[in-house]
């Protein structure tokens, strides 16, 4: 089910007091806005007793990565999420939200005992992808990524992801497997930075080459609910979520329990297929056919 804002004004598009609407490298900049709500202030305003996992009982525990149980709206929860970090200290110590293989397979953990418990999962997503040093590769972050996408695919219980800040690369999407994601209006969610991408297209990443990436990726919330990626962007207060972070919490919980509710009624079964069925048909209407003639080329 794909929604606008509940208000009718679509907040989406929200433009500059000179009535100039927001470009996709301003939604970039607000994204990553330093004051901008995280996981953990998420959870310190929507979840009660949260208690919080630690380790991926093979390496090490990553501070990129968030995961635990809670109780949102009085019902008992599982919830990962990446945290960056809000001053440099604390983005060193969380490697600035690059979660490592320990920090995925600690998800790992938590997405099985929501499967066990029969817990409704909830996720929360803000990096700029997965740690890409020699370190994470050696320890298996591929796979690592490839196992949680395994995992949110066949669960059977309800699963809300939210993106909150910066989604990009596999790294964000290892929490995005869900039922409904959510997108908060001045998020952004792509394959790879604006400035990865006009590197790799210009071999330069100038102000005006990453701005001309960021509206070429189609990163922005009001292009994601149209191309059939997200279920519904979440209004933030004027200015940003960092302007009025319990406003923003109210609109994310709102959102978030909605749809939870809905969900909670489908059969375990329900839910995995429509989960399947969410991402087999993402892009389906974009792709050009290809006629018998090139297809008998390709042959």
């Amino acid at each position: 089910m794909i929604r606008r804002p509940r208000s009718g004004k679509n907040n989406a598009d929200r433009r500059h007091a000179d009535g100039r609407e927001l470009t996709a490298i301003e939604r970039v900049r607000l994204a990553r806005e330093a004051a901008r709500p995280q996981t953990l202030d998420y959870v310190e305003r929507l979840i009660d007793e949260f208690f919080e996992i630690h380790g991926d009982r093979r390496f090490a525990d990553d501070d990129a990565i968030v995961a635990g149980i809670g109780r949102f709206d009085g019902r008992p929860v599982a919830l990962v999420g990446h945290q960056r970090g809000h001053t440099t200290a604390e983005r060193i110590k969380r490697n600035f939200g690059r979660p490592n293989p320990e920090g995925y397979r600690k998800a790992a953990r938590v997405y099985e005992l929501a499967e066990r418990f029969v817990l409704p999962l909830l996720t929360f997503i803000d990096t700029q992808g997965a740690e890409p040093g020699v370190g994470a590769e050696e320890r298996g972050q591929a796979e690592a990524i490839a196992r949680n996408l395994e995992l949110m695919a066949r669960l059977k219980t309800p699963v809300v992801a939210c993106v909150i800040g910066e989604g990009g690369s596999g790294g964000a999407l290892a929490l995005s497997v869900g039922n409904v994601i959510l997108m908060q209006e001045n998020a952004c969610f792509s394959v790879i930075t604006p400035e990865g991408c006009a590197a790799i297209l210009w071999r330069e990443a100038s102000p005006d080459k990453v701005a001309a990436a960021a509206q070429a990726l189609k990163l922005s919330a009001p292009d994601l609910l149209r191309l059939g990626v997200i279920e519904e962007i979440v209004e933030e207060p004027p200015g940003g979520a960092h302007r009025d972070p319990n406003q923003a919490a109210r609109m994310l919980g709102e959102a978030i329990g909605r749809h939870l509710r809905r969900l909670s009624r489908c059969a375990p079964q329900v839910l995995r297929r429509q989960r399947e069925r969410k991402f087999a048909k993402i892009g389906d209407k974009f792709v050009a056919p290809v006629s018998v003639e090139k297809t008998r080329l390709l042959e």
